[in-house]
């Protein structure tokens, strides 16, 4: 069984990921009030992780999970590997004798222990004292009630946390007051400069991803626009003559490496090259979470025979980041690429057929369950289907190294 599993990047003060909230569900009926909270989070836990490797949802970062006061004091933290995983404890739980003790045996085991939501009150103090992580939501009260907050636990020592940065702004707002790591889609927000130019090699690179994710890419076209870029060129030529491909003698034209690689591995390679080299000083999480939205669409495509190519669905999540990459509008951008009039329509305008392949993802890796329903009846997609794709995306995303 796959279980309903997304993911929220927590970055450290770098941009480096440090970790990722795991948000999940059981099933379609997890929203059923009458369902019984912790039998379904002890359901998904066991049936997702215990019985798989948890690093495939984290690429080997920790896994901030959220616990139940039951789930605590039961102790199925200790379930997981602690090297991975993240005991988060939910606002709601108070510091009573059953959980202080269980906090207590569950970090005498060598876990980390992160208190969620928190909002400092003298009574939680043994709490504070067996956590390693606080974490303070951007979204509740004014920045004079937050930076309160961060006074009153600055004294324990703790990480903190903030959570729900939506703008660059509010990182750095929140890197001057002294918080450790940050959590939120800020990082997927552009910074747009006004009266900015694309620039002609930056142009050359989005030609080279829309040029590879043709149906019949033109291979003189594609070979002229990779020797223009030597960066890209020595990548090509290093991959081809690694270890991995054994070759008996090395290659060392552009397009014998074209051809001998294949439309498939061109495709993947390229994309993600061209993409990290246009986000050169951007966090690696956005050409991640791209690379994870295009094979996401692909796959839809080819399982599930939309009248849509599942190239184009591939260029379609790809590019669905691409205003945050280059720090201008979506608008902008398109206006400068031959995609064709569905993509532009989807990215830009949120119309048409595509734009519902795209809000799928989107709402898949937010984890909001409800608009996930939506989209899938929309597309007509098998929802049960969908944390099966997920985990392929994720796995694919994270092989394609830059």
């Amino acid at each position: 069984m796959y279980g309903y599993v997304a993911r929220q990047p927590i970055f450290n003060t770098n941009m480096k990921i440090y970790g990722y909230e795991l948000l999940f569900r059981e099933g379609i009926m997890s929203f059923a009030p009458d369902i019984d909270g912790d039998k379904a989070t002890c359901e998904v836990l066991s049936n997702t992780f215990l019985t798989s490797d948890l690093q495939k949802y984290t690429s080997g970062k920790k896994a901030f999970i959220n616990f139940t006061r039951n789930l605590i004091v039961n102790l199925i933290p200790l379930l997981f590997p602690n090297d991975i995983a993240v005991v988060e404890i939910l606002e709601n739980v108070g510091a009573e004798d059953p959980v202080i003790d269980a906090c207590r045996q569950i970090a005498q085991k060598g876990y980390l222990i992160a208190l969620d939501d928190f909002i400092y009150k003298s009574d939680l103090e043994p709490l504070i004292q067996l956590s390693d992580i606080i974490k303070i939501d951007f979204r509740q009260g004014t920045l004079e009630k937050i930076q309160d907050n961060v006074e009153q636990i600055r004294k324990y020592k703790k990480k903190l946390l903030a959570e729900k940065i939506e703008s660059y702004g509010e990182f750095k707002t929140a890197v001057e007051m002294g918080f450790d790591y940050f959590q939120g889609y800020f990082f997927s927000k552009p910074v747009t400069i006004k009266g900015k130019k694309l620039s002609i090699p930056k142009l050359n690179l989005l030609r080279i991803i829309i040029e590879v994710n043709k149906r019949e890419f033109n291979l003189e076209q594609l070979e002229k626009l990779i020797s223009d870029d030597v960066r890209i060129s020595y990548k090509l030529l290093s991959h081809i003559n690694s270890a991995y491909h054994r070759r008996v003698l090395e290659i060392s034209s552009i397009k014998q490496a074209i051809v001998l690689l294949g439309e498939v591995e061109i495709k993947r390679l390229f994309s993600v090259l061209a993409m990290t080299k246009l986000a050169k000083n951007k966090p690696h999480e956005l050409i991640r979470i791209s690379a994870v939205r295009a094979n996401f669409c692909e796959i839809l495509g080819i399982n599930y025979g939309t009248n849509v190519s599942a190239r184009e669905l591939f260029t379609l999540g790809l590019f669905s980041l691409i205003d945050a990459i280059m720090d201008d509008s979506m608008e902008n951008i398109m206006e400068k690429v031959p995609l064709s009039k569905n993509i532009k329509d989807a990215l830009v305008y949120k119309t048409g057929f595509l734009s519902h392949f795209i809000e799928l993802v989107q709402a898949y890796e937010k984890g909001n369950w409800q608009e996930v329903t939506v989209f899938s009846k929309k597309l007509n997609i098998e929802e049960n289907k969908l944390p099966k794709i997920y985990l392929q995306a994720l796995k694919l995303a994270d092989t394609l190294k830059t």
